[in-house]
């Protein structure tokens, strides 16, 4: 028997959630494939390799499926220890991928700290270190929080758009208030914080020549068309030219290198290219299955640290989802959010893999009321 402030609950052992591991390798195995489909010709001349980004990739799931299956067999009770910890590892990071000669730049960007053998990501870390910290704090601190919380937010949030980067820290701060208001927060703290939070990523963009650009074409998409629009209208003629029922695997015209970032954030246009309405409408189908899946498992939580932690996933999950694919249809302006299980990416994969091993552990305690 466990004990909460107002109801008594009787956990139950079971099996972990058979249809999000399932959706997990799905979504997994047919990721690899478009990023296969989508980076062949990129790859070839580039590397004289038309396998090169789906190798990496694979390495990649290998090493995430790894972590699954270790973090689905750790009580997730355990994860409580490893958050302080954790978050400090990610702040040292992602002060250091600011760091000339730590941190490598990219397309006007520093995101990525070079290990060698990979490069590794700082703001993919801090989504799930982020997930883990809040948890535990907010399960144990109920009260005198809301300042504490604003400078943590403050901090990490304003380290991730230093980069800059400010597709990630809007994720950033969606996860921080999705898990600050589940864990009870009262409702004038979210009158406060929503509005301020979108001011900001306003302020953010219009100060930015790049980002008022991503904006201005948002707003106007035949703006500029070989320039400033010049991406979102490649993936629309990308998405269009699918019709319903794609133009098969393997036929895209869009990955000769007409579509920028075919194999990360625009991935999505060449799956709607290839596999059509038909086929992404199915994906996006499977995505609302599995995000029903996880807030299964947030609604049966054996307490409250395992309810935020699974909240905080799920919103993880739901928010690059959601971002994502209203960018490719133009209901949202490009911010380079990645597709989870989708994108290439090294750094973006094995967290998603890891965090759902996390939820496959929660999702063997279930309850019932009492």
């Amino acid at each position: 028997m466990k004990k909460s402030k107002n109801l008594t609950y009787l956990t139950q052992k079971k099996k972990s959630d058979f249809w999000l591991l399932l959706l997990t390798f799905a979504f997994t195995f047919f990721g690899i494939l478009m990023i296969f489909e989508a980076s062949n010709v990129a790859a070839f001349v580039s590397f004289n390799d038309k396998f090169h980004f789906v190798k990496d990739q694979f390495l990649w799931a290998v090493l995430g499926f790894i972590l699954l299956i270790i973090f689905s067999k750790i009580h997730y009770r355990k994860l409580f220890v490893m958050a302080v910890p954790m978050l400090t590892v990610t702040i040292i990071a992602l002060i250091a991928v600011l760091i000339p000669g730590i941190g490598i730049k990219a397309l006007g960007a520093r995101r990525w700290i070079n290990l060698s053998f990979f490069s590794f990501q700082p703001s993919e870390l801090a989504k799930i270190s982020l997930i883990l910290y809040l948890s535990a704090w907010f399960t144990n601190k109920e009260k005198g929080r809301f300042f504490h919380f604003l400078f943590l937010t403050g901090l990490i949030v304003g380290l991730v758009i230093l980069q800059p980067d400010l597709g990630t820290a809007v994720i950033l701060t969606a996860i921080f208030l999705a898990v600050y208001f589940i864990s009870n927060a009262p409702l004038f703290h979210f009158l406060i914080l929503l509005p301020g939070a979108i001011l900001s990523v306003i302020f953010l963009a219009l100060i930015s020549p790049y980002r008022y650009q991503r904006l201005m074409t948002f707003f106007d998409p035949n703006r500029d068309p070989l320039g400033a629009s010049y991406h979102i209208r490649q993936i629309l003629i990308s998405l269009g030219s699918g019709g319903f029922i794609g133009l098969g695997l393997g036929a895209s015209r869009q990955k000769y290198q007409y579509l920028p970032e075919a194999t990360t954030d625009s991935i999505f246009a060449i799956i709607g290219e290839e596999a059509g309405f038909l086929g992404t409408s199915f994906i996006i189908l499977l995505f609302i299955v599995f995000l029903y899946r996880i807030y299964l498992i947030v609604k049966h939580s054996p307490d409250n640290y395992a309810r935020l932690l699974s909240s905080g996933i799920l919103s993880l999950m739901a928010f690059q989802i959601i971002i994502n694919l209203g960018a490719m249809v133009a209901i949202f302006p490009l911010t380079g959010v990645p597709l989870p299980f989708f994108s290439y990416g090294g750094s973006n994969l094995i967290v998603t893999l890891f965090s759902v091993g996390i939820l496959l552990n929660i999702s063997k305690f279930r309850v019932k009321t009492k």
